[in-house]
């Protein structure tokens, strides 16, 4: 990956921005694709919409989400201690003694999550599993009124973790859920800018998936594209306890994976597949046979339908501080996205 490209995925991954409060990344990824679309803009919603070749045919949508799970401050207590409520999905456990960042208005208060000591848990305590409104966020200050002049309610706070290089082309991070996609849709219009294509391509960084893909679906409406093509992470199934009967055999290192299902429009599916092919591209299918959970579910049912496709990357340890996907996927997944769209043409048929 060249080094400008993975310094941008970097600070996506760092920055913190969770469900609601995405203002930070979309920044980054207004600047970063400015030079490579002919407009960018900020829809109401906070959706960033990039475009290039606008006025092109078909029109297709390239989303990913740059929101990530985290929480915002529900009370501060007398002793200046935070309680907190959860955006997205979290496994409490995974939370339990967590550093993180608290998003004030004065700029980033730094704290860690608290739980008693397990020395001062009687046995029947030491069984139960920890839930979220029993914890409590340090930032080091003494009492209510001193945290209450740096902290308010409603204050959005993430996991504080770097990003960082595993062997073997793999990185670990916090929010590869769902900053890589951001990457992708950036990624994909640097590799298309100067090409003569025929579509108009619309890349948009999307905002508040984790809570009900909120952002896709207004997105969708106002950009009204033919074709869309969702962009997020999969459950890769290639460690310890993962059940491919479930989920299928997905592996990091594998390439870009393509869905096929209910959700995918099947003549997006096999043009993915085709691109793929004609590019050397490796790539993997992973069969969802409802909804996808990913903003590829907004983007079909938008209006009168559109023609869905979704490109995911493998990860390990989905909603963790501990995210690990391979860098050459991402990569792939890039390569893949702008060769599908340097392949569209107006008079394409996307009836199943």
């Amino acid at each position: 990956m060249r080094e400008e490209s993975l310094e941008f995925l970097k600070v996506l991954v760092e920055t913190g921005a969770p469900s609601g409060y995405e203002q930070p990344v979309q920044s980054l990824f207004r600047d970063y694709v400015q030079p490579y679309s002919e407009s960018v803009r900020i829809d109401v919603m906070g959706n960033a919409i990039a475009a290039l070749n606008p006025d092109g045919q078909p029109r297709v949508m390239l989303a990913g989400h740059a929101d990530e799970i985290g929480f915002l401050v529900r009370h501060i207590n007398d002793e200046g201690y935070l309680y907190f409520g959860p955006v997205g999905g979290w496994d409490a456990e995974i939370v339990v003694g967590q550093r993180v960042t608290v998003h004030t208005r004065s700029g980033p208060l730094r704290g860690t999550i608290g739980k008693r000591a397990i020395h001062l848990l009687d046995e029947e305590e030491r069984r139960k599993k920890s839930e979220l409104h029993t914890l409590w966020i340090d930032v080091g200050l003494s009492g209510r009124e001193a945290v209450a002049q740096r902290v308010a309610i409603g204050d959005p706070v993430t996991i504080h973790v770097p990003f960082d290089r595993l062997a073997n082309e793999l990185a670990v991070a916090k929010s590869f859920d769902n900053r890589m996609a951001v990457f992708v849709c950036a990624e994909t219009l640097r590799l298309l800018h100067g090409k003569k294509i025929a579509a108009g391509v619309y890349s948009v960084s999307t905002v508040q998936e984790e809570i009900g893909l909120r952002g896709a679906r207004t997105a969708s409406f106002g950009v009204d594209p033919q074709i869309g093509i969702a962009i997020d992470v999969t459950h890769a199934t290639d460690y310890p306890d993962a059940d491919k009967r479930k989920v299928g055999d997905i592996r990091i290192g594998g390439g870009p994976v393509i869905t096929r299902g209910a959700n995918i429009n099947p003549r997006v599916f096999e043009r993915l597949v085709q691109a793929a092919e004609e590019e050397s591209i490796p790539y993997q299918v992973e069969a969802t046979p409802g909804g996808t959970g990913t903003d590829a579910n907004a983007m079909q049912l938008n209006k009168a339908g559109m023609a869905t496709g979704l490109v995911s990357v493998a990860l390990r340890y989905m909603h963790t501080p501990c995210e690990v996907l391979s860098l050459t996927d991402l990569e792939n997944g890039c390569r893949l996205c702008a060769a599908f769209i340097e392949r569209l043409r107006a008079d394409q048929d996307w009836t199943p």
